[in-house]
């Protein structure tokens, strides 16, 4: 796994090449580049799994947020959103920006994961899964 950062994801700002999950869902350029970098495709497919269950909700099915945030020191844009004891990192989804106190539409937590960054924001938007950079 080679380390990446925030920086270097933000370097994504559109997408030459559309990728296909096996669900359906694209997802975009930068997604490959942290998929790849970071080895984490069961990211994506996480998301994914979630998609057909959300599509029914009228404040998700065009546009989501999605938070990673793994346990560790550093500083996080989203404190409130921390794994439970025993797991390594939590997966969320919201309609929009994570609000302390706002039940989010999902809520998964991970048992064991490597995923280089302390925290990450990514957005479903009209079915394509991308960096808020290629917003």
């Amino acid at each position: 796994m080679n380390n990446i950062t925030l920086s270097d994801l933000s370097q994504f700002t559109g997408t030459e090449t559309w990728y296909r999950h096996f669900t359906g869902l694209l997802y975009t350029d930068g997604i490959q580049y942290l998929a790849e970098q970071a080895e984490a495709y069961w990211l994506i497919d996480a998301i994914a799994s979630y998609q057909h269950q959300l599509k029914r909700d009228e404040y998700l099915a065009y546009f989501q947020v999605w938070v990673l945030s793994v346990a560790g020191e550093g500083e996080r844009k989203y404190p409130f959103l921390l794994p439970e004891d025993g797991y390594k990192a939590v997966l969320t989804c919201w309609p929009d920006t994570p609000k302390e106190g706002v039940k989010s539409a999902v809520i998964q937590q991970i048992e064991y994961t490597d995923f280089p960054l302390i925290e990450l924001k990514l957005y479903v938007s009209d079915d394509v899964l991308m960096l808020p950079s290629e917003y």
